[in-house]
This record gives C-alpha cells, structure tokens and sequence, in this order.
C-alpha cells in the first residue's frame, strides 16, 4: 500500500478516541494543519545525526520529562524547573562521560496516555477513561469524559507556548556554561549529592576558565544548548495534521515534535501506528518490554526502516529489574544479527511500577538502578552499547518514588504525590540517577 499521511486510516488503529463527531473531527485536524510547524526539518535532521552518532558511542541521550503533561501546567516555574533538571543532568553526564550528551524532553506534546481499559468505574458509574489532556477532561462526569477534538488545538497552542518559553530561556543564558553557579542545588542541600553536584560544577568552571584564559575569548557554543522534544505519537489524528512536506527536502516530517516514539501498546505489524510512522522522516523511538519477540523486533526494524539509516531508530527497553538477562539478551543478539547499529536506551521506569497496599502508584529507586546497572552490563557483555536514559522526572519536589538518597518510604507518598498518571523521580532522585550513571560510565 502506498503511503500518504492518512494511509493510517485504513489500518486497526488501537488506543484511539472515539470522537462522536468525525465533521468536527475533522474541521480541527484541517486547521492544525493549517498553523505553523512546532519544530522544523532541519532540527529534525539534526538530531537524527546526533543519535547515529550515539548508537556509535561518540554521544549519549538523555531523554527525560513527565509521564503526561497537563495543560494547566502550562506555565513558567514548572517548565524552567523541567529544563532545569535535564541541563543539570547533562552536566553531570558530560562530566562523567566525556562525551556530548543529546538532550531530548518528553515535553510539549506529552498529552495523551494509552489505557489498559477504555473505561473506568467508581461505585456504580462507568466511564470513559481518561486519555490524557489531549483527549478529555480527568473530572469524573460523562461530560468530562468525552473525547473532546478541540482539546487538539489546545494541545497544540500548549505545545507551541511551551517552546517558545524553552528557547527563550535558553537563548537568553538559562543554560550559560560559563556560569553553572546559578543552577543550585538548594533542593538537595545537606545532602552527599549536593555536595558531588558542586564539586563538578566547580570543577567545569575551572576548566571553562583556563580555556578562556588559553584562547582569550569566551566560545559562544558554551553559551547555550539543544533542547529537542519527544513524545508518544499515540494520538494519531493529531499526528497526521502536522505532518507535511517542505521546501527542498524529499519525504514526509511529522513537525509536531523532533522525536516520537511508539509504545508496544500499538506496535502491531499490521497496525495504524506503524503504517503512519513508516512514511515519516523523523528518528523513531520503539518501546521494546518483556512481550517483545525477535521476530516482532526485526519486522519492526524492517517496516520502519527499510533503507537503515543512521540514527532512525531508538529501541527503548523496559524489562523490569528481574527480567534484563532473560528478556534482554536475545532481542539485543537478534538485532546485531541483522547487522544493523540501532541506538540501545534503557528505560528503568516503566517495567518496575508497583503499586502500595493503600492503592498508590509508585516505583522503588533501588529497582531503577538496578534495571540500569544490569542493561549496562548485558550491552558490555554482548559487545553492544548502552546510548541514552528514558526517565520519568520532574524538577519539582514531589515524593512519588521510594528511595533514594533521603530514603522516601511509603508514608512520604501522600506528603506531595501530584501525577495524574505515573510516578515519576523528583529533583533530587533524578539527579542522584545521573550521578549513578556517570560514575559506572566513568569506571568503564
């Protein structure tokens, strides 16, 4: 079947809303489409460069934002203390690693979630489950509920706000490496990590100073960073009406974000969501856990990228911190098998989600690193390499995870558990994980 950017529709399409108005429907998928592109070709094509070159082990990826972003979160402190967190990350990784580190936020564009269930129950009343912001409204009333196809255009206006604020700030000298003073850690102060964190930033404005003294300028380059976007291309209506050719380039770009991805959830062979994502230019992530076979893996390899070029593909793993060596292994042997370099992230989040006898979501800290530690070692053992991080975070002091350097236990959950959906690392848990990681990529 040929491909257009509808050509999804004529496919089984899961984890979609069932819109009660297809005119409607409609009438906001023409007029997204309509409006200016949130990212451009040329940052796309710049990333998927950046990535082939750390599925070589020249770079490595740091993704990382929150589980499902909120409309109403729309607003300037959590979106700086977001940019924060990921900036202050990568230092730590650069530090450790000495390679550059690709800096890719689950941001502007994380509106929708998949559900296990399109209904929820409370007592004696059923209803739609809520999809995410994109979708419809978390109130529960049948009203709320509704998929709602203006919520679209307020995703997309969202989006737009939040990254123009995102390159304001970094433009203006948020991110200035000549000055890594001023991201504090006042968050985490007392704390072994506050006191880490500021030996490395002292030891990197040292190391800027003598090279400024050595070639008597300050280099411009150090003065900003890339911030690109990710999200979960899971609502496809809203995925088709930014999706567009431009000027002097060949092929398709899905210009509602740098870098989507595709959960397992929706990545049937035969599916919607790989028939839309194969016709597209953009680097893809595949979300890879413990189901995933060999033969799935490589037919996805084949029908998303055919023609295997460098940096299209991200396989994000997510096993569980007891399912590495046995789940792992041969989807990583099966891959080099076909002799293709595909960039290998470990996902530490999702596979280790449990939830407390009082009903509370969360994720122990302690399984996280452990997931990590194991996929570092099996990529080592099996002479492949381990390029990036998917992490669930967020710059603000929410206790949502157990563990850590404070060693939050379940008690602490209800003190600041502020996620709709998922439990995500606070700031200073997140900050803890790059320490970790830079000291194991550091002592390999």
């Amino acid at each position: 079947m040929s491909w257009s950017p509808t050509s999804w529709q004529q496919r089984p399409a899961k984890q979609q809303a069932g819109y009660g108005d297809p005119a409607a429907l409609a009438s906001v998928v023409d007029e997204i489409g309509l409006l200016p592109p949130l990212v451009t070709s040329w940052e796309v094509e710049k990333l998927r460069n950046q990535l082939a070159k750390a599925a070589r082990g020249e770079a490595f990826l740091l993704q990382g934002g929150d589980c499902a972003e909120s409309f109403e979160d729309c607003r300037a402190e959590p979106i700086a203390a977001k940019l924060k967190i990921l900036l202050q990350m990568s230092l730590v990784l650069v530090h450790g690693t000495r390679k550059q580190v690709i800096r890719v936020g689950r941001i502007a564009g994380q509106y929708a979630k998949p559900r296990s269930t399109d209904t929820e129950t409370r007592g004696d009343t059923t209803l739609a489950a809520y999809r995410g912001d994109l979708i419809n409204r978390g109130a529960f009333t049948a009203a709320d509920r509704e998929p709602d196809p203006t919520l679209m255009l307020r995703a997309y206006e969202r989006a737009a706000l939040t990254l123009n604020f995102i390159r304001a700030l970094v433009d203006g000298g948020f991110a200035d490496l000549h000055h890594p003073e001023y991201w504090d850690v006042s968050f985490a102060k007392g704390t072994p990590n506050a006191a880490q964190y500021q030996r490395i930033v002292d030891g990197i404005r040292e190391s800027l100073d003598f090279v400024s003294a050595i070639a008597g300028v300050e280099s411009e380059v150090l003065r900003r960073v890339e911030i690109y976007t990710s999200h979960e291309a899971l609502a496809l209506p809203y995925e088709q009406a930014q999706t567009r050719q431009v000027p002097r380039r060949a092929g398709w770009y899905n210009l509602s974000t740098h870098f989507p991805w595709i959960g397992m959830r929706t990545a049937q062979l035969d599916g919607a969501h790989v028939e839309f994502h194969r016709g597209i230019e953009n680097p893809l992530g595949i979300k890879i856990g413990p189901a995933m076979t060999t033969e799935w893996l490589t037919g996805l390899l084949d029908a998303l990228d055919p023609q295997r070029i460098p940096g299209k593909i991200t396989l994000i793993h997510r096993m569980g911190a007891g399912n590495v060596a046995s789940k792992l292994a041969p989807l990583v042997e099966a891959v080099r098998s076909t002799g293709r370099r595909v960039l290998w992230v470990c996902d530490p989040m999702h596979g280790n989600t449990e939830t407390t006898p009082t009903g509370i979501k969360t994720r122990r800290f302690d399984n996280i690193m452990t997931e990590l530690e194991q996929s570092f070692e099996l990529h080592a053992e099996l002479g492949s390499y381990l390029g990036g991080v998917h992490i669930e975070l967020t710059g603000e002091d929410v206790t949502e995870c157990i563990g850590g350097a404070r060693g939050l236990t379940e008690i602490d959950l209800e003190r600041a558990y502020k996620s709709r959906v998922d439990p995500r690392l606070n700031y200073e848990q997140a900050l803890e994980i790059a320490m970790r990681i830079s000291k194991h990529l550091r002592g390999s």
